[in-house]
């Protein structure tokens, strides 16, 4: 499932062929994705203009001139890709509509948005923007990781006393939102920090330190378009390439990158999901 890096980039991607463009006609070719579509979707987005594009966690949200907010979430393989020319850059013919192109909005400007999502694991709701942070989906969201409100003292407080693993910890999205199982686990090695420690008996200090390097893995993920891993690519279509960084994630068997080290990557399972990391230089 993409992360905060991968809805990010797609967001940077949409933002200039949708941003302050009317969304001219959109079509809706099923009732529903992870859940049914609010009622006459493709009405109340058809002649209303993209007012602001922005994200919440991995959520992509576009807040509209009826006062109403699109939110968009990608799901295991959903794709948000733009077609046409709107920037008068280069040329895009708009390609011939495939199978699972569920959601597609015309743009004014030539452009052509496509929501594809062949598992159907995706989602699109219809918000009060005035209200939209209180949606069930956005009000249990912790802070943002690349925000002010997320600090160290905001994960010091989080953590304390908690006996669930610090893996587990981070991928509480009430505790700090957006992060998964991939950037948990590159943070974490950065840190040094295994992903089995219990959360409560961190020192203060390493907390602390560990909230400037979930910043910079998410930061470097985002410059590096995001990683594909299956189905995730950008909105222009194009392939991330932060996976060709990754320390540990998914590197089972390989050595460490540290220098001197000598030990291989390690995987176990934790709460169903794999978690990658170096016994020797995490602990």
């Amino acid at each position: 499932m993409p992360e905060l890096p991968e809805v990010e980039t797609v967001r940077r991607g949409l933002t200039p062929a949708m941003e302050g463009q009317v969304i001219a006609r959109a079509d809706v070719n099923r009732p529903d994705l992870r859940w049914p579509f609010p009622e006459r979707m493709a009405e109340r987005l058809t002649g209303q203009t993209v007012l602001r594009l922005r994200r919440r966690s991995k959520y992509v949200l576009a807040d509209l001139s009826s006062g109403e907010t699109l939110l968009i979430h990608l799901g295991m393989s959903g794709r948000m890709t733009v077609s046409g020319d709107p920037l008068g850059q280069f040329i895009h013919d708009h390609p011939a509509q495939q199978k699972h192109d569920h959601v597609v909005l015309h743009m004014g400007n030539g452009a052509r948005i496509t929501f594809n999502d062949p598992r159907r694991f995706g989602a699109m709701d219809l918000l009060d923007t005035a209200t939209a942070e209180q949606h069930k989906l956005l009000a249990v969201l912790g802070p943002e990781p690349l925000g002010n409100d997320f600090h160290d003292s905001v994960l010091i407080e989080a953590f304390s006393g908690k006996n669930s693993p610090v893996k587990s910890a981070l991928l509480d999205q009430r505790i700090v939102c957006g992060l998964g199982n991939i950037y948990v686990c590159e943070a974490l090695f950065r840190a040094g920090i295994s992903p089995t420690r219990k959360a409560g008996q961190i020192s203060k200090a390493r907390i602390a330190a560990l909230v400037p390097i979930i910043r910079d893995v998410l930061s470097e993920a985002i410059e590096a378009g995001g990683s594909s891993l299956k189905d995730f690519r950008q909105a222009d279509g194009e392939l991330g390439y932060f996976q060709k960084s990754f320390d540990v994630y998914g590197r089972e068997g390989d050595p460490c990158h540290t220098t001197g080290c000598g030990n291989m990557i390690e995987r176990i399972v934790q709460s169903g999901r794999s978690s990658f990391y170096c016994k020797s230089c995490q602990s």
